[in-house]
């Protein structure tokens, strides 16, 4: 936190912006206009560096005292760094907040969904980084059964199906047949890639009927989506969507507030501690990894079904790692991995507006962050993340 304080310092108060950035609150059609929101470049900078290098002596007190830093504080910490960020890489130019806000949220749906995915199955000691290929299949069958039947609900029932029968190689070959798990999720994409862009040539190619699907348009909650900035970001959009939102909640509280939850983690810790109070260790495993390819596969369906799209070769694009590293990032827990996974949206959104605007920042580097993230949490450099104790080691009853 000290080197990102003092970049802070550094980039946005010493290198900020001599004019101001204006960033617009209301989107086209909206309930209640809100004036626009103008931030003065360097004065902003400053104010963000000082505060950073506050939030990093209040950690550096809690760490002395032997006391564990205050919760708030991370967050806090990367609220004002986007804030001054975003401050400087306008750089006297406007932007729609609502528009960076509501796509970068869009395009993380499919990696909350993937990370969720890594979560549910790593919790229970399975390395998942079949997600790739799970989204790719999600992705595939959702688009060619709601063009099939026209009903892009049958399409969005037929996307989680997809993600568990690629989870059910993954749980045959790792668990049953104790092959290695990274190796299995690798072959898996590769698998899938080959497959879809086999079918794509071929079938999807001689009949374009079976890859227009209808697409799942917004939809907008009433009273919430009229709320100014939040509204629309949050309560005007696709179904899958607002299933990412119950997703994040019912894994969080099936993780932590249940006895299923207990015992999953208990699996992921000690495997052979929770056989001898009588649980069955592999056949938590084994349903832990459907659950996970049903939560992969049906944010595949965000890349058709939620975006109003056709099925095209390697759609997923390498989605499936970056949901990797958001789990990394988030510790492994379900709020954690949304947090991370937001990020990485906005900022791919964030370098989709850049690229139309005057900017110090080239936007080709905005395209590189999610997997620079990715390489400094390997690294450690985010903080001590700890994986299950039994993550990736098969296990093999006594």
């Amino acid at each position: 936190m000290a080197v990102f304080a003092a970049l802070a310092l550094l980039l946005f108060g010493g290198f900020g912006p001599a004019g101001s950035s204006s960033f617009a609150l209301s989107g086209g059609g909206a309930a209640v206009e809100l004036p626009d929101l103008p931030l003065p470049g360097r004065p902003t900078g400053w104010l963000v560096g000082l505060l950073c290098v506050a939030l990093v002596v209040v950690v550096e007190l809690a760490r002395r005292a032997g006391r564990p830093a205050p919760r708030w504080t991370v967050p806090a910490f990367a609220l004002l760094w986007v804030v001054g960020f975003l401050v400087w890489v306008v750089a006297g130019q406007r932007i729609s907040l609502v528009g960076l806000l509501g796509g970068g949220l869009v395009l993380a749906v499919p990696l909350v969904f993937g990370a969720l995915s890594g979560v549910v199955s790593e919790r229970a000691g399975v390395v998942n980084i079949a997600i790739e290929g799970q989204l790719l299949a999600g992705a595939f069958l959702s688009a060619v059964v709601a063009s099939a039947t026209q009903n892009a609900w049958l399409g969005l029932v037929a996307a989680p199906l997809a993600g568990v029968l690629v989870g059910l190689l993954l749980a045959i070959f790792a668990i049953r047949y104790l092959v290695d798990q990274i190796i299995v999720g690798v072959v898996l994409n590769v698998l899938v890639l080959g497959l879809t862009n086999y079918l794509f040539s071929t079938v999807l190619s001689a009949d374009r009927a079976l890859n227009t699907p209808p697409g799942l348009g917004p939809v907008a909650v009433p009273l919430l989506s009229d709320i100014p900035v939040l509204g629309p970001v949050l309560f005007n959009q696709s179904v899958i969507v607002y299933l990412m939102y119950a997703a994040v909640v019912a894994v969080h509280v099936a993780l932590f507030r249940t006895r299923w939850g207990l015992r999953v983690r208990a699996v992921g810790e000690h495997p052979r501690a929770a056989d001898t109070v009588g649980i069955n260790v592999n056949r938590t495993r084994f349903v832990n990894v459907l659950i996970a390819g049903a939560l992969a596969g049906l944010g595949g369906a965000m890349l058709t079904l939620g975006a109003s799209l056709a099925f095209g070769q390697n759609m997923s694009a390498g989605k499936g790692y970056i949901a990797l590293a958001a789990m990394i990032f988030g510790r492994y827990s379900p709020k954690g991995a949304l947090a991370a996974a937001l990020l990485f949206g906005l900022a791919t959104n964030l370098q989709d507006i850049l690229s139309s605007i005057s900017t110090p920042v080239p936007s080709q580097f905005l395209l590189m962050a999610p997997y620079l993230a990715t390489v400094l949490a390997v690294a450690g450099l985010v903080g001590r993340v700890r994986a299950p104790a039994a993550d990736g080691q098969p296990y093999v009853k006594q």
